[in-house]
């Protein structure tokens, strides 16, 4: 069976495609808001991160080594810039790039948040940190982010006429 794929089909899957990559890049922003005000409250731990995980809040910290807590606050404020600014870069690319059917905006958009994910997401595990509510909303934001990628893949790729 075939099944012909008209210039305005796949031209709907690839701006869908983006959107979907755009709204996962604004997720990525979001859970570098939170990780950022979370910082400055009594919580100071990352989301999903509690006793279980880290047998020292934040009082305990900062009365141990004040020097130690403004390390780790400065860590988590720099951090959260960093994924903010994946998430923008991504949401940009997305919507102005893919959207445009650009390959380059495409590639850069799935190597910007790879790049980051292969380097950050490993340390999580050996040390028991990657709980579902430290890492649930970055898997969500992955999972819609990989729906778009697959979306827009599939309107621009190959000719107008495939084979199934």
């Amino acid at each position: 069976m075939s099944t012909i794929q008209t210039p305005e089909r796949k031209q709907s899957r690839v701006r869908t495609g983006a959107a979907l990559m755009t709204l996962a890049g604004l997720a990525f922003v979001a859970y570098a808001v939170i990780f950022l005000i979370m910082n400055f409250t009594d919580a100071f731990l990352e989301l999903g991160i509690g006793s279980d995980q880290v047998d020292k809040g934040k009082a305990e910290i900062e009365a141990f080594s004040p020097q130690l807590y403004h390390y780790i606050s400065h860590l988590h404020i720099a951090l959260s810039g960093f994924i903010a600014a994946t998430g923008l870069a991504v949401a940009g690319l997305s919507w102005y790039g893919v959207r445009r059917g650009e390959r380059w905006a495409f590639v850069t958009a799935i190597i910007v948040p790879v790049v980051g994910l292969a380097v950050a997401l490993p340390a999580h595990y050996p040390w028991g940190l990657a709980t579902l509510g430290h890492l649930g909303l970055i898997y969500l934001a992955v999972v819609i982010f990989l729906v778009g990628v697959v979306a827009a893949y599939s309107g621009m790729r190959g000719p107008a006429t495939t084979h199934h």
